[in-house]
């Protein structure tokens, strides 16, 4: 596996690997990796010759009080999982070679960042979409790989790539899951065993609005009832739970492509979570060898 720090020699690689026809798959995060990483690799395995993982937490996105300073690292870990995997090239840049200079031109996300994670962390999205903007720059991937969790987040680099014609195409996987229900976050290990525990009630609250659409409910003010009230447990602290379209617009009426979103602190941890209703959280993948 080659690793690289320097935007020049991940540019180079790429450029030297798609001369020779090869087809280049990238999956962006922020290190830290989990089982929910290590499968996007796998499906950019499954689609490219090649697999490129960047490994970059990036500061444009957190918030003055968010935990941009604490938020877990562990790059000799994450070069490990990434080598045992089978990633080609691990992209690992230093904020001062993604950011020489403060970055005076960053995208500008529109209405879709708005509302949900846009109202609660404001800054947040135009961060993300201009790391990502930089990163499809840099690797030239032919596929981006990116997790369902994060939904907002993926159908805003969705519309970005369709809107700003980068020449790639973005897959978008299902959320990696515990086998009793837990998306897999790098944020879990803020987690003790009692907040583990409360953390379950997203997942739950996301099942009963599933569960109660599929017996026949289809009014978003009756179903998001449903899930506030499974989301009330020890520790948990409610966001939102909305219920909207793939443009994050709310639904008059629920159906099939309606996609559940909910946001909670559990203890100081904020967590997120989703599913669409006509796929329901038992779509979503387990953990390998759970």
């Amino acid at each position: 596996m080659h690793e690289l720090t320097s935007p020049q020699d991940m540019h180079a690689w790429s450029r030297a690997e798609r001369s020779r026809g090869r087809r280049i798959g990238f999956v962006p995060t922020m290190g830290f990796l989990h089982e929910g990483h290590l499968q996007l690799v796998d499906r950019a395995r499954q689609r490219a010759d090649r697999v490129v993982l960047s490994s970059f937490v990036n500061p444009l996105q957190f918030g003055p009080r968010e935990d941009f300073a604490s938020y877990p690292r562990d790059l000799a870990r994450d070069r490990s999982l990434a080598a045992q995997r089978g990633v080609d090239c691990l992209f690992t840049p230093e904020v001062q070679a993604m950011y020489p200079t403060e970055p005076l031109v960053r995208i500008a996300p529109g209405p879709m960042a708005e509302p949900l994670e846009g109202a609660t962390r404001p800054g947040h999205f135009a961060g993300v979409l201009t790391v990502v903007a930089k990163l499809f720059h840099i690797v030239e991937p032919d596929i981006a790989v990116f997790g369902r969790k994060d939904f907002q987040q993926a159908m805003l680099v969705s519309r970005m790539a369709a809107d700003l014609d980068f020449g790639l195409e973005i897959d978008i996987a299902p959320t990696v899951r515990e086998l009793d229900g837990l998306a897999l976050s790098s944020r879990n290990s803020y987690l003790n065993a009692d907040q583990r525990r409360a953390a379950l009630a997203l997942s739950r609250a996301l099942r009963a609005v599933e569960q109660t659409w599929r017996a026949g409910e289809a009014d978003p003010a009756a179903l998001q009832r449903r899930g506030m009230e499974v989301l009330k447990a020890p520790e948990v602290s409610a966001e939102y739970l909305a219920l909207v379209d793939e443009e994050l617009r709310p639904v008059a009426r629920a159906d099939a492509r309606t996609v559940v979103l909910v946001a909670a602190r559990v203890g100081p941890t904020r967590l997120i979570d989703n599913v669409v209703l006509g796929e329901g959280v038992a779509s979503d993948v387990p953990v390998r060898g759970s």
